[in-house]
């Protein structure tokens, strides 16, 4: 049976947001509140996904991830979506996590694929299901086996499907034809995981992205996905050529540590990343420059 076309549970564009950290490595909320502001009042975003992997997540203490959800509600919860990262390798510490996340005004969960430990596809489902289990947010999966080491497989996503809480994907995996047949027969709404591959997703059914570079380019991006919704094709494919540079030039290395360096290069400086990362060299800060640049930025 085909499914209608699913709605966005989070609008159509989110961002993973960075962690702010002052000069010792300390948790900067002050600093986490402006771009949270920024990015929803000058970026145009929906929603921004806090401690994930771009906010640094496997560094940050559980207090810190409690705090910082609660500031960029208190900050823009009432004008954007806030979903919390919650996945970990431990299920029972997920629960944890989603529960905090819950308490401290999160409007949604992202839940990544158990990493390291790369259990089968029935420990995965039972994962999943017991965190959206442990809340009555909204859940995304996130399936991105490049980082997890395992794919989510077509069949559990379908069975994921079933439960009330699971609302979407935020999918890194690429696999456009295994997701065409689950888009096609459940609910589930994906989002992109992968800036440049935003528009083949949205010719699928994809509702959106969860982006890294959208930091820099979230008016254009709306405006790639409003093109392309509004059947402007070519309007969209001039957009995804124009922004392609950036799309894929944040990920020249770690996502976080070319964010941070462009926002710093912007006059937001929201300190450096923690260890085991390391901040940008300037080789790494002078193609940033030329790809803003080549993208209008």
């Amino acid at each position: 049976m085909t499914s209608a076309p699913a709605a966005p549970p989070f609008g159509r564009l989110l961002t993973a947001m960075v962690t702010p950290f002052g000069s010792a490595g300390e948790l900067d909320l002050d600093t986490a509140v402006r771009l949270a502001r920024h990015l929803v009042d000058e970026q145009a975003h929906d929603g921004l996904v806090i401690n994930g992997t771009g906010g640094e997540a496997p560094t940050t203490s559980d207090a810190e991830k409690a705090d910082l959800i609660a500031a960029v509600v208190d900050a823009v919860g009432d004008r954007a979506h806030i979903v919390a990262g919650v996945g970990t390798f431990d299920t029972i510490h997920s629960v944890q996590l989603a529960e905090q996340a819950a308490k401290a005004g999160a409007t949604g969960l992202l839940c990544v694929t158990p990493y390291y430990s790369r259990p089968p596809q029935a420990g995965l489902a039972e994962h999943f299901r017991i965190v959206a289990d442990a809340t009555d947010l909204p859940v995304l999966l996130y399936d991105i086996p490049h980082r997890s080491g395992i794919p989510i497989a077509e069949d559990t996503l379908l069975r994921l499907a079933e439960h009330p809480h699971i609302v979407g994907v935020k999918d890194a995996k690429g696999d456009l034809a295994s997701s065409s047949r689950v888009i096609a027969a459940t609910g589930l709404a994906y989002y992109c995981g992968d800036d440049a591959s935003l528009l083949p997703w949205l010719s699928i059914g994809a509702v959106g992205v969860v982006g890294t570079s959208t930091h820099f380019c979230g008016p254009q991006t709306q405006e790639l996905i409003a093109a392309f919704e509004r059947g402007d094709v070519g309007e969209a494919l001039r957009l995804h050529r124009l922004l392609l540079p950036i799309y894929t030039g944040i990920f020249a290395t770690q996502g976080a540590i070319l964010v941070k360096a462009g926002l710093r290069l912007r006059g937001l400086d929201v300190g450096p990343v923690r260890t085991p990362l390391v901040d940008a060299t300037d080789h790494e800060i002078s193609h940033l420059r030329t790809d803003l640049a080549a993208a209008g930025l």
